[in-house]
Order: C-alpha cells, then structure tokens, then sequence
C-alpha cells in the first residue's frame, strides 16, 4: 500500500471484477471468469490492495454521477440526495454490517467534495473485510443508480470494461 493514493491497475480491475461477480447481469461464465480475476489479484497484491481499488471506483462513479448531471435541472444533489438514496440501500445487503456504514458514507462524502478516496479512506488505516464488503455493496449500488438514470442496464459496466480494455492496449 502506497500512502499517495496510488492503487495497482489490477487491483482496480479486480476491484470491478467484483461488482461483475455481484451484479445478477453477469453470466455464469463471466461470473467465474471475474471471479478469477479478483482471487489473482488478491494473491498477487493483497487484500487490502483490492479493497482500495474499489474505494477508487466509488470515487470514480461518485465523480461521474455528480458531472452527468451538472447541467441537469433534476440533477441529484449530492449531500442530500446521492449519498443518503445509496447508504438507504445498504440494509437491502443481508452480509453488510452496519458498523461499517460511517466509513463508506465518509468515503462517500469525499468523492462528493472532490477529494482522492483512496488518500482520504488510507489516513485511517488498513480496510477490515466486513469495511471492504461494504464498499462493495456501495459500488453496485453507485452503478445500479448509473445505469438507472442512462436508462440502459450494463452501461456502466460496458462503460467500465471498455476503460480497461483501452488502458490495456496503450500499456501493451
């Protein structure tokens, strides 16, 4: 772990690999194949690595959500309505523990005001897993809601994979 706020790509990948696991879109074979993708990347670089890959993407979507609506007169606002719509839905997660609740909605609260998540989450210290669970569930539910407002199921996700896709071919 980096103190900057850098996390490893694949990390972030694996990080997304989980929210395909989770979202009931994936087939079972994408399913298994993301699966994969994210116990690879936990043995390579960790646990905790994965865990502030996702705290990444919760910024990131965070960030997409509040500048696709920027302009909107039914935009969401985000400290009364963006942070409070998704922390209302972690109860629907039978496994998300409610301790964990303060810290997501912290995160949450930080991508709302623009700042890094992985620089604000990191100065409290390692992610236990029932947190790193929890910012799971916060991820679906930021690109449930994302795909919700495009009014096209997956798009998030296509959105997502073509990122990676044209990451990977720049670094080849």
């Amino acid at each position: 772990m980096t103190s900057d706020g850098v996390v490893v790509d694949e990390a972030i990948r694996a990080a997304w690999a989980s929210y395909r696991v989770l979202d009931k879109r994936t087939s079972a074979e994408d399913r298994q194949e993301a699966q994969q993708q994210v116990e690879a990347a936990v043995d390579a670089y960790g646990r905790e690595e994965v865990s502030r890959g996702t705290v990444f993407l919760v910024g990131v979507l965070t960030g997409y959500l509040i500048a696709e609506q920027s302009g909107s007169q039914d935009r969401l606002d985000p400290l009364s309505d963006l942070i409070p719509a998704v922390i209302r839905q972690l109860p629907t997660f039978e496994t998300a523990d409610p301790a964990q609740v303060p810290m997501a909605t912290g995160v949450l609260m930080a991508a709302a005001m623009g700042m890094d998540t992985v620089v604000w989450r990191d100065q409290f210290g390692q992610i236990p897993p029932q947190e790193a669970l929890v910012h799971g569930f916060v991820l679906w539910l930021l690109a449930d809601l994302f795909d919700s407002m495009a009014g096209r199921p997956g798009v998030i996700d296509q959105l997502m994979r073509e990122t990676f896709d044209s990451m990977a071919a720049e670094q080849s």
